[in-house]
């Protein structure tokens, strides 16, 4: 008999008491193709010699597809890798007064263009840029989707078909291939380097500058948030750079990259320029991130003069730029909690993560300890806890680390390949389990670990043991 004459129909598997609990959750729709798929792969293999499965394990492959199928893509995890702003776990994860703000934005209509005083339209700038220019000391500011947006922006409205000075030692590259040069090339700018890799002289800038006037649309300076060259290096002050800029009567331009709103060095952090420094240094044009060492969400901020951001929200292009109400809503909550400087290590997310004490980890370490041994039982590994070097990430402070605490998995013996397994079965846990393997070992840093997530965490791991077993079935 042939065998493929006793595989089920579509109709005969819907029909269980299995398939209604999954048809009442996710849509008959969605049942139905996954059915139509498990069916389709059953023929095949059955064709070239493998036994024809139960009706019970066709149920179960129907069940695991749809759970893949509907899980969705863009989910939590455990950040243990130890990078706080890793960009491809989403950088900063946001304070709980952002998430309540972004909660009630999606749920309720809000006067994102509507000025309520009025009861007229507004400007959706509005919902910061009070908060931008009380916080940076600008005039006027302006948001858009990314920081690599807000200077594509503005050397398109200011400097198209003109050229922009910039040292030779920032044109930098951030991830993805992003250069400098490139942006400016897109935007319409024409690119004057000058100055060494190492070294650059106010004499070079004034060198560079038409004479005329005409040609040159603005002197530029990039922060080097994501690399630091030492040794026998200059640049030129931006205080200096300002005042050369305004006797020609041009704009003088900060790309302060991942920008931060407080000066870090109050937390124990190295200090990274912040927009207010560089408005008080004479900048007519701030732009920096609010997803990175800001702790807010994805945005590129301008801050600067009022005639300029008035030209650059005119341009075209700042409405295809432009970032919508969620962005503002949680936006506006992070920036409020920088008027309260003196609790900000407490409240916001991204500075508390990153100003953890190495003791307040270790303790949460020993705390957890049995917890992960318990999870590796009877695999040829051991779990100890040590001293790790955390980064910030995302580009940003990039030779500075942070003294924290982990988890090192190291095998028995030559069994490497026992650390790629269990890394995997904490990628395949229900909320995933990102660290790295480094030296021979699993590394698992908990600075990242909030205290609310413990026990989450715990449990989590009680289940890698079936997440192992899982894949061994597979």
């Amino acid at each position: 008999m042939n065998p493929l004459s006793q595989l089920p129909s579509v109709d005969r598997l819907l029909s269980t008491a299995a398939l209604a609990s999954l048809i009442d959750a996710h849509g008959r729709a969605v049942v139905t193709g996954t059915v139509r798929d498990v069916l389709a792969a059953t023929r095949t293999a059955v064709k070239e010699g493998t036994a024809l499965p139960s009706e019970f394990a066709l149920l179960a492959r129907v069940g695991a597809g749809v759970t893949a199928k509907m899980q969705p893509k863009l989910r939590p995890v455990f950040n243990l890798t130890g990078t706080v702003l890793h960009t491809n776990l989403g950088r900063a994860p946001l304070p709980e007064e952002a998430v309540q703000a972004l909660i009630a934005a999606a749920r309720s209509p809000c006067a994102l263009e509507y000025d309520i005083a009025s009861g007229g339209r507004g400007d959706r700038d509005g919902v910061v840029d009070g908060l931008l220019c009380e916080l940076t000391g600008a005039e006027a500011a302006t948001v858009v989707n990314n920081n690599a947006a807000a200077v594509f922006l503005l050397l398109n409205t200011l400097a198209q078909k003109k050229q922009v000075i910039v040292s030779r030692g920032e044109l930098i590259e951030i991830g993805g291939a992003f250069r400098v040069p490139d942006i400016m090339s897109r935007a319409g700018a024409k690119l004057v380097e000058v100055g060494t890799t190492n070294r650059t002289h106010l004499k070079d800038f004034a060198e560079a500058i038409d004479a005329g006037g005409a040609r040159t649309a603005m002197l530029m300076k990039v922060h080097a948030s994501n690399y630091a060259i030492h040794g026998f290096t200059h640049a030129v002050p931006e205080a200096e750079l300002a005042a050369l800029a305004h006797r020609h009567s041009l704009p003088f331009v900060i790309d302060l990259g991942s920008g931060t709103l407080a000066d870090l060095a109050a937390y124990g952090l190295p200090h990274e320029p912040t927009p207010a420094e560089a408005i008080a240094a004479g900048a007519d044009l701030v732009t920096f991130s609010g997803d990175k060492l800001l702790g807010g969400p994805q945005a590129g901020l301008l801050v600067g003069r009022r005639d300029l951001i008035t030209k650059i929200k005119k341009n075209p292009l700042k409405r295809a730029l432009r970032v919508g109400k969620l962005t503002l809503a949680a936006l506006e909550a992070v920036l409020a909690l920088y008027r309260d400087p003196d609790r900000l290590h407490l409240r916001l997310t991204t500075v508390r993560q990153l100003t953890r004490p190495e003791a307040e980890i270790a303790a949460q370490a020993l705390r957890l300890l049995p917890v992960l041994q318990a999870a590796l039982q009877g695999l040829p590994v051991t779990a100890a806890i040590v001293s790790l070097r955390s980064q910030i990430g995302s580009g940003s402070l990039p030779v500075d680390r942070l003294p924290s605490a982990g988890f090192a998995v190291k095998p028995q013996g030559r069994r490497s390949g026992v650390l790629n397994r269990i890394e995997q079965g904490l990628r395949a846990l229900p909320k995933p389990v990102i660290g790295r393997i480094e030296d021979g070992a699993l590394l698992l840093d908990l600075r990242c670990l909030e205290a609310r997530e413990e026990g989450e965490f715990a449990a989590a791991l009680a289940g890698l043991p079936a997440a192992l077993a899982g894949q061994e079935a597979a």
